[in-house]
């Protein structure tokens, strides 16, 4: 079974002609893409991260920025990574750095996938193109085929390219899409994070304006 397998994919190799190549490369390119940011989207909103954001953020509307300092300190996901930036933060230049640094790694890679899905099928009409160009050849030589493999050759080429690169894209789209709407669900959890450290900082602000106004008062 498995040398049958592969004799039908060397036999789709040789058929496909020299495009068939790069888009081999894609595929594993993308496969490739596809397991690392799976893997990192599932350790990133699974229900542990996501319970443990859900206490962070409660612990900063009750003014308790130790505990949700406790509680990220020991997550190295995006969502402990900014708490420990913005805890220690409070220009607003500052937190925007932070939120930068952190939409990096979870926009990793999306470019890439996206140029896969739009070049996959390019690749496969420049094989439909070239195989159609090869049929031609065969039939307008001097010495006329005799054999309609010869012309079936570059048609072959063509049908071959065209599936291949239509399969690419199609095979990365759907993943494209889940990791786009997990980007913007984790986005939306970033503001919350960073909506309650504002709210928490001017609490801050609000309470020592107070005592100092207090202290005044007293001399």
């Amino acid at each position: 079974m498995p040398e049958a397998i592969i004799d039908s994919v060397a036999n789709l190799m040789d058929r496909g002609g020299w495009v068939i190549w790069p888009l081999l490369v894609l595929s594993i390119v993308a496969l490739t893409l596809i397991f690392e940011r799976t893997w990192f989207w599932i350790a990133t909103n699974s229900q542990t991260r996501r319970v443990r954001f859900d206490q962070v953020a409660l612990c900063l509307r009750q003014g308790a920025p130790n505990e949700a300092r406790a509680l990220a300190s020991g997550d190295r996901s995006v969502y402990g990574r900014l708490m420990d930036r913005l805890l220690g933060e409070t220009s607003a230049s500052a937190i925007a750095l932070a939120v930068e640094d952190q939409r990096q790694r979870l926009e990793r890679f999306m470019t890439t996938l996206g140029t896969i899905i739009t070049a996959a099928p390019m690749l496969g009409i420049l094989g439909t193109v070239t195989g159609i160009i090869r049929s031609f050849n065969v039939l307008g030589a001097e010495v006329t085929a005799t054999e309609p493999s010869q012309v079936a050759i570059g048609i072959a080429e063509a049908l071959i390219t065209t599936v291949v690169g239509l399969a690419i894209a199609l095979v990365v789209l759907f993943p494209y899409n889940v990791f786009r709407a997990q980007l913007d669900r984790s986005l939306g959890r970033m503001e919350t994070l960073i909506a309650a450290v504002q709210e928490h900082h001017g609490a801050e602000s609000a309470a020592n304006s107070g005592d100092d106004a207090e202290e005044k008062r007293s001399a």
